[in-house]
């Protein structure tokens, strides 16, 4: 039986309190190896449903990608927010994502009056917000989020696969996958890689030169 869709309680909650905008934020891959941390706000309108929200980890890919482009065509607002790499490093994940999520509210066209968002509450914003926990899998603009910001950082790193072919990002994403840490171990990073993470190498001469593989 799949998980039980994201509802709007909390959304038509706020709604009867006086607030008009509410966008629901949530990010992806915190824990990756390579590539940025995204996060997404999405600003549903009271009267447009858009069945089948749920924590886009739940959903199957064609699904997933399906109810991506409902949520950008439909909602009243969508925008996306990353962070990449080497600002990652420069700081921490912590403060990236919250970085992240501060790019998408900041790019979203319309100025949204409330915030839901995934298990955190995101400092140096004047906008009301509220964290709420596992908020990816039970609130639906948080789940529309979720979904927006998966499908657009997989459709990413599908593309950065091909500047980096022998990391297959087409695959992993960027995660910890053991043919991702085994090319780790025979090319060292990418430019791409988050260096202060464990189980990433600093760059290095790859162990095998060009044809002496098994020599």
């Amino acid at each position: 039986m799949p998980p039980r869709a994201a509802d709007r309680s909390r959304e038509a909650a706020l709604r009867r309190r006086g607030f008009r905008r509410i966008a629901g934020l949530d990010e992806v891959v915190r824990g990756c190896l390579a590539g940025p941390v995204v996060a997404a706000a999405v600003v549903l309108g009271p009267g447009e449903s858009i069945r089948g929200l749920r924590d886009s980890k739940t959903l199957p890919l064609t699904a997933r990608q399906r109810l991506a482009q409902q949520i950008v065509e439909r909602s009243e607002a969508c925008a996306i927010g990353l962070v990449d790499a080497a600002d990652i490093d420069r700081s921490d994940i912590l403060r990236a994502t919250f970085e992240a999520m501060r790019r998408a509210v900041s790019s979203l066209r319309t100025r949204p009056d409330f915030l839901l968002v995934d298990a955190l509450t995101i400092p140096d914003l004047s906008i009301p917000q509220r964290g709420i926990i596992r908020g990816d899998g039970s609130t639906a603009s948080i789940a529309a989020a979720s979904i927006v910001a998966k499908v657009y950082r997989d459709h990413l790193m599908r593309s950065l696969h091909t500047a980096y072919p022998e990391y297959r990002f087409d695959s992993n994403k960027g995660y910890g996958t053991p043919e991702h840490l085994e090319a780790l171990r025979r090319f060292g990073a990418s430019p791409l890689h988050r260096t202060t993470f464990r189980g990433v190498l600093p760059r290095q001469a790859p162990l095998f030169a060009a044809g002496t593989e098994g020599a």
